[in-house]
């Protein structure tokens, strides 16, 4: 991985743990998510303006669809994880949705984009499973607390979910040259008209949202649109096989907000499993 893919990266992983605290802070249901949506619309606007003006931006009716796709995938994702965080610790379901996401995005690049893994790719990978299992108590029993079960469910479908718009995204920015801020933009603005009619009807909560949670709202809807655009521009010049599994050291971040901060329970053991994880991580910046 080249040195300026890497940096990119490191920022995106800060950046998106942080976002990643506060939404579990908020613990906001689907007014709360959409309001994030909105804002974000409005204050990349000017952004997007500009790039158009500027001709960096190409709108066409294929761009157009490739970002519908990638709108319907990053909304899934938003909703399961939200889901998730409101049913579990922070420094479960954010640890196992970011460490099972890049073992899905590997396949899936692997099998739908052609690309090839070398020995730290592989190692770097299998180092990430080892933490994932290590923080989920290497198995799956019938003595797991209900809270841990639910980490666990909605963790691995949320990494489902970012396997594969990693995958697609990848595709839309490498293969067919679509603006990263274009790929967001249009994300936003589709998961903003979606999730309008549900929560205009819950007014009640979307003024509550607002009261209680306006500089989280503000502070998500900023960071998690910037986080993700530095990916997709590592994406751009790097394969997913390096990317997907590098940005992941937002999740010893996660691990330490959720344990240190939030006073969530085991979080000894959750930091020993996320060393693998930042050793697997190494690996593959070494590749």
């Amino acid at each position: 991985m080249s040195f300026y893919a890497l940096i990119l990266v490191l920022v995106a992983s800060v950046t998106h743990a942080y976002w990643n605290y506060l939404s579990k802070q908020a613990n906001g249901k689907t007014p709360f998510i959409w309001l994030i949506y909105s804002i974000s619309v409005i204050l990349y606007l000017p952004f997007v303006i500009w790039q158009l003006i500027k001709g960096g931006i190409s709108v066409t009716w294929l761009v157009l669809g490739i970002g519908l796709v990638s709108a319907i995938l990053r909304l899934s994702y938003f909703v399961i994880l939200q889901t998730g965080y409101r049913k579990a610790d922070l420094s479960v379901v954010y640890p196992l949705a970011r460490g099972s996401g890049p073992l899905f995005a590997t396949v899936g690049a692997i099998l739908f984009i052609h690309e090839t893994p070398n020995i730290y790719s592989l190692s770097g990978l299998l180092l990430i499973i080892a933490g994932v299992l290590i923080i989920t108590k290497l198995k799956i029993t019938a003595s797991l607390s209900t809270r841990l079960k639910a980490g666990l469910l909605y963790g691995i479908a949320t990494g489902l979910f970012i396997g594969c718009y990693t995958v697609w995204d990848k595709f839309a920015v490498s293969g067919y040259n679509v603006q990263p801020l274009l790929l967001i933009y249009i994300s936003n603005v589709f998961g903003a008209v979606v999730l309008a009619p549900g929560s205009l009807n819950k007014i009640a909560e979307v003024k509550k949202e607002i009261k209680l949670h306006l500089w989280h709202i503000i502070a998500i809807a900023i960071l998690s649109p910037f986080s993700y655009i530095l990916v997709l521009k590592a994406m751009q010049v790097t394969p997913v096989l390096y990317v997907a599994p590098a940005r992941e050291l937002s999740i010893l971040i996660g691990v330490f907000m959720g344990g240190r901060m939030m006073n969530e329970e085991d979080n000894r053991r959750r930091m020993f499993g996320s060393i693998f994880i930042l050793t697997g991580i190494i690996c593959l910046a070494f590749g």
